[in-house]
């Protein structure tokens, strides 16, 4: 080996790994990488804007997986270390752990949801609550899926390269392949917003449940081939190893001092930039789209493709500084990337130039890019120090309290962010109450499309889409008609003073909704009749009377569902417009009058609307509604605020804290590579027939 300028030792050519098993072992990074913020990201999201669930609770539902991953991980990284199978200790858990993620994953989105199983609640609280322990109990499924996977799948990278700088590479290509991945996971969100995934009347929720398919699609062959083509280097030492007792691993673990450092830098950094996670996905749409989500998933998938490019490119220059400024270094260099990062937000988060987001996420995707790569590579390190110390391997140990800690800090940035959002006044059920509406127009609009096109056919082929259409319409009016009649028996004790005034017209609209249904499910019985007795011969004005009768029975259900909609809507805005949650100030009241004065206007075209009408003219009246009903979801003033403010100073905050941990880390590259000859000359020792030495603390 030959020195460096600096006095340091460069690595030697020993520790290459083919690039086939580089390939490999990187491509294992969609799983923690992608999947791992998938879920930690798009389930608060989706779950408080598309499902109306409280931010707070979906927070503290995410603890929950941390806490056993606090349990889980250190098991699993234990298990693993002991482990002896034909197949070794690690390869065994990637695929199994890889199914059960592609399994798990899909699991997660199918939540019960819709007006039929929230019919059978006593209350929207309960039904929330229902939905809330369903996602709470397949995010413990699919986590501890995860760990299965990432613990053994970290822990193998630690074993497969003794050479200082060949580890970094190793946990570089992992971050490298995960993030190529990620460039696709941005436009989930975005996928799930599309009509082919969640149907016209649907929402981000309803689309994800087919868009986790496509996921799990790719995990499966992806868990055969990590399990077939990944080598255990270090196995053939490892199975000659005594198998070691569990307390005693994680007490040697948690005593050393230079993992305590960098594990305690890992997790208060990822802790703060978690927050850069949650609230960056509401900033774009509540604030710099003024609530519209279709635009604002659309820059989010712009700005996570951006973010995935600059991961994969920053793994370049990452291999090239890291050599030369050392890991502790370079780890500092990352933390004051991030710290511009967030300071630039100041600057780009912008209304008027939405595209400015993009600076920030060039520099924060390349300071974590360098950051998480550079802790993996380090506990590496840390294992070489404690194999020179005690004689024993424990990648696996080491890499499960190392991985909890950084997921610990992920949950808890989730739940701070989750209770910060409900103390910025965040209104999530505003947000899926026009969601409501709009799907209502949305659904309506499709079915007029789908009539007109239909006109133009054949009698035959129209006659049998217009009985299945009919069947359906009375289906959906008898379950709506249902619902009504549930939700119309509900207490109203527990209700706002506000909300008490609007019980009696809610009551009112909702009766004269079932009776309107009822009578329109006679009328579609009737119509399902005549059109049993038309055929190919049937005269065109028979055929015509039967389509201009059938066309508005059908849409009125759904008409009947936008009108009582837009009245739950304007009672909620009303509502909240008085609630003590709010902040009191001019802004706050102008923001509210405006929003009830829109609604004022959209709930009179509701009411004034006619099913009877042209097709064309009815779609065009809709298509100015669903446009007018897209500015509904903006959130006050101070809301917005408070989130920009939360956004960028918490991460500034714990990045300054991490900085002072990082210094205290002292295992150099200088000490590093001493480690590995003293290793290397031991083992050489321990080959030639040498006594069993005993562990060094040199």
């Amino acid at each position: 080996m030959k020195e460096t300028t600096s006095g340091v030792k460069e690595a030697t050519k020993e520790g290459h790994i083919p690039f086939s098993q580089l390939a490999a072992y990187g491509a294992g990074g969609i799983i923690p990488i992608a999947l791992f913020n998938i879920a930690g990201i798009l389930v608060g999201l989706m779950g408080n804007i598309s499902l109306g669930l409280s931010a707070f609770w979906l927070g503290f539902i995410l603890i929950i997986p941390r806490l056993w991953d606090a349990i889980s991980d250190p098991i699993i990284g234990h298990i693993s270390d002991n482990t002896r199978t034909r197949w070794g200790r690690r390869r065994p858990f990637l695929l199994l752990g890889g199914l059960l993620v592609a399994l798990t994953f899909v699991v997660m989105w199918w939540i019960p949801k819709g007006e039929l199983v929230q019919a059978w609640f006593p209350s929207e609280t309960g039904f929330h609550t229902f939905q809330l322990i369903y996602i709470l109990l397949t995010l413990l499924l699919f986590f501890t899926a995860v760990n299965i996977f990432e613990i053994p799948h970290g822990a193998l990278g630690m074993e497969m390269t003794t050479d200082y700088h060949a580890r970094t590479r190793l946990f570089s290509a992992k971050s490298f392949v995960g993030n190529i991945f990620a460039m696709s996971t941005p436009w989930l969100f975005k996928l799930a917003s599309m009509e082919v995934f969640k149907g016209p009347g649907g929402n981000e929720a309803d689309g994800m449940r087919y868009v986790s398919l496509m996921i799990a699609a790719i995990i499966v062959p992806l868990s055969f081939w990590w399990f077939f083509k990944l080598r255990e280097p270090g196995f053939q030492k490892a199975k000659k190893q005594e198998k070691t007792h569990f307390w005693k691993d994680m007490g040697i673990v948690i005593t050393n001092r230079n993992f305590v450092f960098l594990t305690l830098t890992i997790f208060t950094l990822a802790m703060g930039f978690n927050f850069v996670q949650l609230l960056g996905s509401y900033i774009p749409i509540f604030y710099v789209f003024g609530g519209d989500k279709a635009a604002g998933a659309t820059m989010l998938g712009i700005n996570g493709t951006v973010w995935a490019i600059t991961g994969v490119l920053a793994v370049f220059p990452l291999n090239w500084i890291s050599p030369k400024l050392g890991k502790r270094n370079t780890l500092t260099v990352a933390m004051v990337l991030m710290i511009l990062a967030q300071l630039s937000k100041i600057v780009c988060y912008n209304p008027h130039y939405p595209y400015l987001i993009i600076i920030p996420t060039v520099l924060l995707s390349a300071g974590m890019l360098f950051f998480f790569t550079l802790g993996s590579s380090m506990v590496g390190d840390i294992c070489d120090e404690d194999e020179l110390k005690t004689g024993k391997r424990s990648e696996g140990s080491y890499y499960a309290i190392f991985w909890w800690f950084i997921k610990m800090g992920t949950a808890l940035a989730s739940f701070v962010a989750g209770a910060l959002i409900v103390l910025t006044a965040f209104d999530e059920s505003q947000v899926t109450k026009v969601d409501a509406v709009q799907g209502n127009v949305k659904e309506l609009r499709s079915k007029i499309q789908y009539w007109q096109e239909l006109k133009s056919k054949p009698a035959a082929e129209w006659t049998e889409s217009a009985k299945t259409e009919v069947n359906d319409a009375i289906k959906e009016s008898k379950d709506y008609a249902l619902y009504l009649e549930k939700e119309s028996a509900k207490s109203s004790e527990n209700l706002s003073a506000v909300m008490q005034t609007y019980q009696e017209p809610k009551k009112a609209l909702m009766l004269k909704g079932q009776e309107s249904l009822r009578s329109n499910i006679a009328n579609l019985e009737k119509i399902s009749t005549a059109l049993g007795g038309l055929n190919a011969q049937s005269p065109d004005s028979l055929l015509d009377k039967v389509y201009s009768e059938t066309v508005p029975l059908v849409l009125q259900a759904k008409l009947e569902k936008a009108r009582i909609n837009a009245f739950i809507l304007t009672a909620h805005l009303d509502d909240e417009s008085q609630s003590k949650r709010v902040k009191r100030s001019e802004r706050s009241t102008a923001h509210y009058k405006e929003l009830l004065e829109k609604l004022g206007v959209i709930s009179q075209q509701l009411t004034t609307l006619e099913t009877n009408k042209p097709l064309a003219t009815l779609d065009k009246e809709l298509g100015t509604i669903e446009t007018e009903i897209m500015s509904l979801t903006k959130q006050t003033p101070y809301t917005l605020f408070m989130m920009r403010v939360v956004e960028i100073g918490l991460p500034i905050l714990l990045s300054l804290i991490s900085i002072f941990f990082v210094f205290r880390y002292s295992l150099t590259e200088k000490r590093s590579h001493e480690i590995k000859d003293l290793l290397k000359q031991r083992n050489a020792d321990r080959d030639n027939g040498d006594s069993k030495p005993e562990p060094s603390t040199v």
